[in-house]
């Protein structure tokens, strides 16, 4: 799994989001987006972290920034996700997690002892040309809206 570093290009995408949509990276052009990556739409960390980017949308708005959500889950889990919480953003689905690849965040996570392949809970920040301003890897639901907004002020 090798890490993305501010400067690097971000790797491209286009995926469909949570109204069978295709989003992609180049349509932020111009602007800044966060992009998160969340292990499983609708478990408790990743509706804690969700949750936190919906409710600075406006922050965000105000930094032009974009927010978008990105997991192995299909478009029609993403859609139940955004419409239980009211989201009001894009939520990938990278089912292959070819995504989560290109961005390092596909990796061998454990639990109760067992070993097994899963997302990674990282966020990037990447700037109005498309590379990565920031990256924040095994960040906690907690810390994702923080770090961003921390990191835009600077």
């Amino acid at each position: 799994m090798a890490e993305l570093a501010p400067g690097d290009k971000a790797p491209t995408f286009s995926l469909l989001d949570q109204a069978e949509k295709t989003v992609s990276l180049s349509d932020f052009k111009g602007r800044k987006v966060l992009i998160y990556f969340y292990p499983k739409a609708d478990t408790p960390g990743c509706t804690k972290q969700s949750c936190a980017v919906s409710e600075n949308l406006a922050a965000f708005s105000d930094l032009n920034v974009e927010a978008i959500g990105m997991s192995p889950d299909p478009p029609a889990a993403q859609a139940k996700f955004d419409t239980k919480f009211k989201l009001g953003f894009p939520l990938l689905s990278d089912e292959g997690h070819a995504i989560a690849d290109a961005y390092g965040v596909w990796g061998e996570k454990s639990m109760y002892g067992n070993k097994y392949m899963g997302i990674v809970r990282s966020a990037f920040l990447v700037d109005e040309k498309g590379s990565i301003e920031q990256a924040w890897y095994k960040v906690s639901p907690a810390n994702t809206v923080p770090n961003v907004l921390k990191a835009l002020k600077t």
